[in-house]
């Protein structure tokens, strides 16, 4: 079905993929406002998530991307910090000597593959609604798992957990959303490479033929891994957008990754934070 889907693709006229895209999720959004509203696991969800908002009011704290750059890291420094893990960081836990403080992840071709090894992490995790299929085909959600109404149109800057989430295209975006309603403020990006070495269509879903030379690990989508291509002009319109929201009321987020290729946020040096 992706080789057919992405046949497709190639044949239509550019941003038309994009448009139908933009359609079926307002339809999937349709379709799950009844459970939105009504079903146990989001209203527990919610309670939880309540508990969230405000928590670190004043506090720092740090957003992990998996670029490469993390390899040029002292990931170390970040033991006794705040931080947002995203997608498989856990292959980096071992080697950290520390889990991040928050997971997430949104992507469903991620969280399908990932389901056994999100279950197995015992830290606070935040995923999208409509992956709780994904997620626990049988069985139900234990507490530390929290869901959030992420879509992919409609730009804006949620600052309320029980609020809808726009995902900008990237799992970062949705974690400077999660910062801001824990009310931190200070927020510092790293690993967040901004460039990928894989090119082609975005958001066309392709299979890892070998190691992955786009993230920190080379298994973290190996071989036989589905995943999507970015859309990284996207990507850069969210975190403008977070960059906005975060200053105009008396925030910041900066760029403390070595080498990346973000051009928005003001950038500062990694060392210096710990100096």
């Amino acid at each position: 079905m992706e080789a057919i889907k992405n046949a497709v693709r190639d044949q239509l006229p550019p941003g038309i993929f994009q448009s139908l895209r933009v359609g079926r999720d307002a339809l999937v959004r349709l379709s799950e406002l009844p459970s939105l509203m009504f079903h146990p696991w989001r209203r527990m969800s919610n309670i939880r998530l309540r508990e969230f908002q405000n928590r670190y009011a004043g506090e720092r704290c740090f957003v992990i991307g998996n670029g490469p750059s993390l390899q040029n890291t002292d990931l170390s420094l970040l033991k006794n910090e705040f931080t947002f893990g995203m997608n498989r960081v856990y292959l980096a836990f071992k080697e950290w000597g520390f889990q991040t403080s928050f997971l997430v992840s949104i992507n469903d071709l991620v969280i399908e593959q990932c389901r056994d090894d999100f279950q197995a992490l015992n830290l606070p995790k935040f995923f999208s609604w409509r992956s709780r299929k994904l997620l626990f085909p049988t069985g139900k959600p234990g507490l530390n798992t929290h869901f959030l109404d992420t879509t992919y149109t409609g730009q804006k800057f949620a600052d309320k957990l029980e609020a809808r989430f726009w995902e900008g295209a990237t799992v970062t975006y949705v974690c400077l959303q999660l910062a801001y309603c824990m009310g931190f403020k200070e927020v510092y990006l790293i690993g967040v490479d901004h460039n990928f070495e894989t090119k082609g269509a975005v958001n066309k879903t392709v299979i890892s033929d070998g190691d992955d030379p786009n993230h920190f690990s080379p298994e973290y989508f190996g071989k036989g891994f589905r995943w999507q291509l970015p859309d990284l002009e996207t990507s850069k319109v969210a975190y403008q957008l977070a960059d906005h929201f975060y200053q105009v009321n008396g925030r910041m987020v900066m760029d403390a990754t070595v080498g990346g290729k973000l051009q928005v946020f003001q950038k500062i040096d990694y060392q210096s934070l710990f100096d």
